[in-house]
């Protein structure tokens, strides 16, 4: 929800409620987004602001010293029992389909995926999900900060005061980094590459042999060796 580009300044709002939500429910750890990621590597300004959302919440706020405080509310467990609910039934879903595994031979959590996306648009565009400064309570007048075109009605997409983007030098940097690396660790690295593909052909657990292959390996490595033994996904249109 903090990745929409329509009125930015709105998604530190919802970051903040988010984060209660996740308060609330006793989470066990808890990321707050800059409101500006959905247009820019975030700023200075737009990480600290991210960060203060934190801070109120667990240093001012005061609720979240005590550890669920809205235990007993009814629709607090009315929600947790329909959440429990609801993952109890798609987890016996995938057992049906032969697991994790067997699942995914069939598409099923990718085209489960797809379908809960679809329903979500298919609701902001409706109206049934209002999201505000989005298809609900939008702007009419234009802002010099604002990106705007003729024509155009509602909430326009607003630019932060600093959009970041990586300059010709810094890539060219990263590029020789990564020809650095490929130089000193070309030996290890291949063997590195024939344990990777040999654990996928063996279907085995490659958690252990993909960690200690990052280790000489670049990340294009990796999946182009990856793309050898298993192919490339190409989503049926």
């Amino acid at each position: 929800m903090c990745g929409i580009p329509q009125e930015i300044d709105f998604n530190d709002i919802r970051t903040t409620l988010q984060a209660l939500y996740a308060i609330y429910d006793n989470c066990n750890s808890l990321h707050t987004n800059a409101y500006d990621e959905a247009i820019t590597t975030p700023t200075e300004e737009s990480v600290r602001r991210a960060m203060a959302i934190q801070l109120i919440i667990n240093r001012e706020l005061g609720l979240a010293k005590n550890e669920n405080p809205l235990q007993g509310s009814f629709i607090i467990e009315e929600l947790t029992d329909l959440v429990e609910e609801a993952v109890l039934s798609e987890f016996d879903r995938i057992t049906e389909r032969g697991g994790v595994l067997g699942a995914m031979e069939t598409m099923y959590q990718r085209s489960r995926i797809q379908e809960e996306s679809l329903y979500y648009e298919t609701l902001k565009h409706t109206g049934e999900y209002p999201i505000i400064g989005v298809n609900t309570f939008l702007s009419s007048a234009p802002s010099p900060k604002r990106l705007w075109r003729i024509g155009d009605k509602g909430s326009p997409t607003v630019l932060p005061k600093e959009v970041i983007r990586a300059t010709a030098e810094e890539k060219e940097a990263q590029i020789a980094t990564v020809e650095n690396l490929r130089a000193a660790y070309s030996a290890e690295a291949a063997k590195a590459i024939k344990d990777l593909q040999q654990a996928a052909i063996r279907n085995e657990n490659m958690f252990a042999v993909l960690m200690e292959a990052t280790k000489y390996c670049s990340l294009g490595q990796l999946t182009a060796a990856m793309f050898e033994v298993g192919g490339q996904y190409r989503r049926n249109m």
